[in-house]
């Protein structure tokens, strides 16, 4: 049954402490001797032990003791001796803590060593001299040493044996703390003329298996009458010393009486402890019986002693006495912390109640000196629970927010309850990882921004930007353009953001006169997993450029025919001669228009208004003026750089109408020339048309054709956007204008060109003159549809 270990399981609920399990084996096993099967009596698997790094945690620096987590034993590392372990002390057992991460636990383990008799009894000295007087009376009685085994249960001593027994015979004294007082006692009166010296031999015998014996020579030298042995005053003496009294501190005083005189009545004392550390910490002064210290005193390592003190006479007669002196504690060790596990990282989204650190706590005193409370920093997140007795988890308390702390610095602190208190603290770091658990933030919760129209394609116009409150890849931030669509055209097609910067350029040229604003949507997302995104609503207001020149609306230009107006030769100053209409398509101060006469046959007699364009009279007229008048009038923005378009009046100044075709006659010279003109612009015309239709049957044949390949067709859905200008009138009531004008101006956003639609107009005096006519004047009421092109010049049609 020698190695074979016993085992001793139970279980427990505290914390994390799983269970605890007790192995019992004999000391002096050979390395490598199986223990137990350490995952079996646990109940766990074996990869358990290998996945959670199991080890062994024990408070000592020799470790008796190996785990293999590929077999899930334990074995024996060094060769373990009791002895050496434990001395006298019993049950002698190694204590550690099998420790297992990833959950975090640990399990507690003992392992009981038990004696075998490998030590026999020894004596200090192998020989003991005595000198008796031949004159001892039959009884007297002398202390011997006793002998050592350091076995300790059956494998301990035993008896003794002394040989020869002619004179003497051995006596035994058991004591309370189960040793026993060796005593030789006279059976026979000693003569020294018979035997001067006598010699025996004492056997120390153990109860081992098998028997083991140790032997020491007594030297007994007969003297001369001494018949009073010395006795001491007590047979037990007790003191007590505080741990680390100075050296030099006499703990106690024995004493003893002799009542025989001179030589035989003199009394030395001396102590008789053999093999411990006795003689090392105290001595006895041979004279006064003083014992005193020698050596230090620590209440940890022994709590109490048992000195063995002799008297001695010159004689040789003696007497023993027992001095029991008990070691007071002091608060003098500060409480241990051990780290026995922990982790360094812990995610912000772990679980309350989680393990980050296991702590053990040891202070070596004891009592009140011994009690030990722990605490933690304030204002962490973190609490310490205990499990079992000096053990403490650290554990999650409340969410962690790395957004708010990062790392952690959790100081623990453990004081005894000791006068005065001691206390110790160790610093644990611990970082806090990151999790997505934040959304981007945009600084602004909308946006605007202005761009002048006819920019540059792939100008930047604005910038957003926003803020993720995460670490590294969670805080890596993207700019994304939201699906939507301006006007039916995709977003994308007017504006594009930049991922990385949040930068907005601009795709496309601006026109303030197609659109004026749009807006669309930004996303934010960080590079977490899942992302987390945000969005905001940005909004692009297109910035007028005059860019439009005026159109002239009235008088209208046409290229063959000539309208004048008429004025009466007793028109006073101020006669209100016309109207000039014009409009620009621009906004703001860019079609501010203002109007100013250019060039005229008589400046004296006409005036233009600045910001009305009516052409009036500013003298009276007089029968020297000439009947045809030609104004030129200019119209301007008040762009910059401002832009214009001219216009040219006729004036015919008469009283009558045959007065006036005779200064208009002089067009007829140039009918047959125009006849011809005519002529060739038709047939020009028929050309260009024959043209035009032939390259439109072409292209729409290919697009027809690419389209059956692709599959892809091309709407083109830009609206149309009316534009109605304000209605025009004379507003005075006199001269030739009394009427309203009424027209509408179509605009479209791809072909910048503009249909003018002129509405019939009431009581209108317009002079047209056909050289081919009689001279009859006739008023012709009409309604015209122009194209309106914005750079062409007026044109003057005469009939």
């Amino acid at each position: 049954m020698k190695g074979l270990p016993l085992l001793f399981i139970s279980l427990l609920s505290l914390g994390s402490v799983i269970g605890q399990v007790s192995y019992t084996i004999q000391e002096e096993m050979t390395k490598g001797s199986f223990i137990g099967n350490i995952a079996q009596d646990l109940g766990l698997e074996t990869r358990r032990l290998t996945s959670g790094k199991a080890r062994i945690y024990t408070r000592d620096s020799d470790e008796y003791i190996e785990l293999n987590r590929e077999r899930g034993v334990l074995l024996v590392k060094e060769r373990i001796d009791r002895e050496a372990l434990c001395r006298r002390t019993t049950p002698c057992a190694l204590h550690f803590q099998i420790i297992l991460e990833n959950p975090m636990e640990f399990y507690s383990v003992t392992v009981q060593i038990t004696d075998i008799n490998d030590n026999a009894p020894t004596f200090e000295e192998g020989e003991i001299k005595f000198k008796i007087s031949e004159s001892a009376v039959i009884g007297a009685k002398f202390v011997l040493e006793r002998a050592v085994d350091l076995d300790v249960g059956i494998n301990d001593l035993k008896s003794y044996k002394l040989n020869p027994t002619d004179n003497f015979a051995l006596k035994l004294h058991n004591n309370a703390d189960g040793n026993k007082n060796v005593e030789m006692v006279l059976q026979k009166p000693l003569d020294r003329e018979k035997e001067e010296q006598i010699s025996l031999v004492l056997t120390a015998v153990d109860g081992g298996e098998p028997q083991m014996s140790g032997t020491m020579l007594i030297v007994i030298t007969v003297l001369d009458v001494n018949d009073n042995a010395p006795v001491f005053t007590q047979s037990t003496y007790k003191a007590t010393v505080t741990e680390n009294s100075p050296k030099g501190t006499v703990v106690a005083t024995v004493s003893a009486s002799d009542a025989d005189q001179g030589t035989n009545g003199k009394i030395t004392y001396s102590i008789t402890n053999t093999l411990d550390d006795v003689r090392k910490v105290f001595k006895i002064n041979r004279e006064s019986g003083d014992v005193t210290l020698t050596g230090n005193i620590d209440f940890e390592e022994s709590r109490n002693f048992q000195i063995h003190v002799r008297a001695s006479d010159d004689g040789g007669l003696t007497d023993s006495c027992k001095l029991i002196v008990d070691v007071q504690d002091i608060n003098d060790n500060k409480p241990e912390i051990n780290i026995m596990s922990k982790s360094t990282v812990i995610s912000e989204d772990a679980k309350l109640n989680t393990v980050v650190t296991m702590i053990n706590i040891e202070d070596k005193d004891t009592g009140e000196n011994g009690k030990v409370q722990c605490f933690i920093s304030e204002n962490v997140p973190f609490i310490l629970k205990t499990s079992t007795t000096n053990f403490y988890s650290l554990v999650t308390d409340s969410e962690l927010d790395r957004e708010r702390l990062s790392e952690c610095n959790i100081t623990v602190t453990c004081s005894d309850e000791g006068e005065p208190s001691l206390s110790s603290s160790v610093t644990l770091t611990l970082q806090i990882s990151d999790v997505n658990d934040n959304a981007p933030v945009f600084e602004r919760s909308s946006y605007e921004a202005y761009i002048v129209e006819n920019n540059t394609p792939g100008l930047s116009i604005f910038t957003v930007k926003a803020r993720d409150a995460d670490w590294n890849q969670n805080a890596r931030v993207s700019y994304i353009l939201e699906d939507s669509s301006v006007n039916g055209v995709p977003v994308s097609s007017y504006v594009s953001v930049s991922a990385d910067s949040g930068v907005i350029h601009a795709v496309r040229s601006f026109d303030y006169e197609q659109i004026k604003d749009f807006h669309f949507r930004v996303k934010a997302q960080d590079g977490g997993s899942p992302p987390l995104s945000s969005n905001v609503t940005v909004k692009v207001m297109i910035q007028d450029q005059n860019d439009n020149p005026p159109q002239v609306l009235y008088p209208v230009q046409t290229g063959g025919s000539l309208v004048a107006e008429m004025v009466p030769r007793s028109a006073d100053v101020g006669y209100l001669v016309t109207k000039v209409v014009a409009v620009d398509v621009d906004s703001g101060q860019n079609a501010w228009l203002s109007y100013k006469l250019q060039k005229a046959t008589d400046r004296a007699l006409f005036e233009v208004g600045l910001q009305n364009g009516e052409i009036r009279t500013i003298r009276q007229v007089t029968d020297k003026d000439a009947v045809k008048q030609r104004l030129t009038v200019i119209v301007e923005d008040n762009g910059q750089p401002s832009r214009s378009a001219t216009v040219i009046v006729n004036v015919a100044v008469a009283d009558s109408f045959p007065e006036v075709l005779s200064e208009f006659t002089d067009f007829t010279q140039d009918k047959e020339y125009n006849d011809n003109l005519t002529f060739y612009l038709v047939l020009a015309l028929a050309v260009v048309s024959f043209l035009f239709i032939t390259c439109l049957v072409v292209i729409i044949s290919v697009k027809i054709y690419r389209w059956r390949q692709s599959r892809v067709m091309y709407h083109s859905n830009l609206p149309v956007i009316p534009y109605y200008p304000p209605r025009y009138s004379d507003t005075l009531g006199t001269g030739t204008l009394q009427h309203v004008y009424n027209y509408e101006v179509c605009r479209t956003t791809d072909s910048r060109k503009s249909d003018c639609k002129f509405g019939q107009a009431g009581s209108q005096n317009v002079l047209i003159m056909d050289p081919s006519s009689t001279g009859t004047m006739q008023r012709i009421q009409s309604e015209r549809s122009i194209l309106d092109e914005p750079d062409s010049p007026p044109e003057v049609r005469l009939i």
